[in-house]
């Protein structure tokens, strides 16, 4: 099968697999990690193991650890890689799936937020995945995407909104190239921190991982780092603290509208991954905090929605495009902004 969607495969999520688990003997004398590790594993040499613990794929007890820390009697250290293990059954869960355009030769799913899409480390069960090899047999999978049955692109857990799944190996291999060639039209939505000078505009910068945090993505606009990356975004509505935005997606780079908002200057709400968890506008006055934090606890998450997909159907050649509505959470934080600003004025 065709493995040319490496990158937009990648579109939206972040996580690490889970390969080696080490719980350190009570009986432990402190001893660097570095060699600890090295010794414990077959085929990992010092060098490697002082790599992985640099790039955050060696972790004691969930924090990343520099290569002189002495590890101690009791410390759980987990060695994360990008590649899923080699047993990658995904067992199937009945949960329901919101099913918005079926055929026999794939499906569009409306993703709720806090469903991740695929198993990976933390999260082996309750994905999507989980529910679409329950509700369909035989899924195909992508060559080197093995555990990801019928799945050719992503978004985040805390993400909502359509993805497009395919239920046979043609569909699977002809949505990947309309993915790969940048052909797919996705829009979503997404609720910002503060209003952009321009109406509308266009992030060139590349994306990677940040050299301070391996679960942050930096934006290299010399290009110097990263991948390429294009996000086209348009204001829709305007509300003085916030702004609606719509957003385009020409490349498909992990958290690029997250990255890319952030290095404009206006972070998604509630991002607390890019800092969009705290006031980024606003004036100090308890009862502004207040209405904030009110928002933060409607909307758990950060405010972005995958509203629209369209694409060239694998087989009939027919455009095909689905629209879903914002979700309960972002609707009612953005009715309640517009209800502050409105008294405000």
């Amino acid at each position: 099968m065709t493995d040319n969607t490496s990158e937009d495969f990648e579109s939206d999520d972040l996580e690490l697999f889970e390969h080696h688990k080490i719980v350190v003997d009570k009986g432990q004398s402190l001893i660097r990690i570095d060699k600890f590790v090295s010794d414990k594993l077959a085929n990992a040499t010092r060098n490697k193991v002082q790599q992985a613990l640099d790039t955050g794929n060696i972790l004691v007890n969930g924090q990343q650890k520099k290569s002189n820390y002495k590890v101690k009697p009791g410390d759980v250290i987990q060695v994360l890689l990008e590649s899923p293990p080699k047993d990658n059954e995904v067992y199937p869960e009945n949960i329901p799936l919101d099913i918005r355009y079926e055929d026999p030769h794939l499906l569009v799913v409306n993703k709720p937020a806090g469903m991740v899409v695929h198993p990976a480390h933390g999260n082996w069960t309750g994905t999507l995945a989980n529910a679409l090899v329950h509700h369909f047999q035989d899924l195909p999978e992508m060559k080197g995407n093995e555990g990801r049955p019928g799945l050719v692109h992503r978004i985040d857990k805390d993400t909502s909104g359509l993805l497009v799944i395919a239920k046979e190996e043609v569909a699977m291999t002809r949505l990947a190239a309309q993915f790969f060639h940048h052909t797919i039209d996705r829009t979503y939505m997404a609720l910002v921190w503060g209003e952009p000078e321009e109406d509308r505009g266009t992030i060139v910068g590349h994306i990677g991982r940040s050299k301070k945090d391996r679960k942050v993505m930096d934006v290299y606009p010399e290009g110097e780092e990263g991948k390429h990356a294009v996000t086209h975004w348009e204001v829709v509505e305007r509300l003085r603290y916030v702004s609606l935005l719509k957003c385009n997606l020409e490349t498909g780079r992990t958290h690029q509208i997250r990255a890319h908002m952030k290095y404009l200057g206006h972070p998604l709400f509630n991002d607390s991954v890019y800092g969009g968890d705290k006031i980024r506008k606003g004036t100090q006055f308890s009862k502004y905090k207040a209405f904030v934090q009110n928002c933060f606890e409607i909307l758990p998450r950060q405010a972005l929605h995958a509203k629209s997909l369209g694409f060239v159907h694998p087989h009939s050649g027919e455009k095909i495009y689905l629209e879903v509505p914002l979700p309960e959470d972002i609707q009612e934080v953005l009715d309640r902004w517009r209800a502050y600003v409105t008294y405000e004025s």
